[in-house]
C-alpha cells in the first residue's frame, strides 16, 4: 500500500469539478452555444438641441419594434424571431442571440417628451428626443462700456 500525503483541498477541486459538469460549466477558453437572451447594444450622444440613441437590432422588422415614453422613462421591447425554415438544417453553432427583449432609459428632465423622432436604417433604430426650449443653451450678449 502507498503512502500518499493528504490535501485538504483535492476534495474541494473534485468537487467543484463534479458541480461544474453537473451544471453544464465551461473549460476555460470556451464558448457557450448558446445565450439566454437577447439585449441590443446601445449608443446614447448629446448635444445642445436633442439626446440620441442608437440601438443595434439587425434581423428585426420594424414592426415588431415597440417605443414608449411614460413618466419621463423611454421603453424599447421587442422580439428577433429563429427563422421556422431553417431550424430543418443541421447546425453546427448557433451564435446569433434570439428571444425578445425590453430596454429601459430614465430621460433626464432637459428632454422634450412630445418630441420623439424615430427611424430604423439597416439594421439601427435611432431614437432623436429633442430638449426643451429652456434647456438649450443662448448666447448672452456682452456689452462694451465706453
Amino acid at each position: 500500500m502507498a503512502i500518499t500525503r493528504w490535501d485538504p483541498f483535492r476534495e474541494v477541486v473534485a468537487l467543484q469539478n463534479r458541480m461544474n459538469t453537473l451544471f453544464g460549466g465551461l473549460k476555460e477558453g470556451e464558448v457557450p452555444m448558446t445565450t439566454a437572451s437577447f439585449v441590443p447594444a446601445v449608443d446614447i450622444y448629446e448635444d445642445a438641441q436633442k439626446v440620441v440613441l442608437k440601438l443595434e437590432v439587425p434581423g428585426i422588422e420594424e414592426k415588431d419594434l415597440d417605443v414608449r415614453v411614460e413618466n419621463n422613462t423611454l421603453t424599447v421591447k421587442g422580439e428577433r424571431k429563429f427563422e421556422k425554415e431553417e431550424k430543418e438544417e443541421n447546425f453546427h453553432r448557433i451564435e446569433r442571440s434570439y428571444g425578445s427583449f425590453y430596454r429601459a432609459f430614465t430621460l433626464p428632465s432637459t428632454v422634450d417628451t412630445e418630441h420623439v423622432a424615430a427611424s430604423y436604417n439597416a439594421g439601427v433604430l435611432k431614437l432623436e428626443l429633442k430638449k426643451k426650449p429652456e434647456a438649450q443653451p443662448k448666447q448672452i450678449k456682452i456689452n462694451v462700456a465706453a
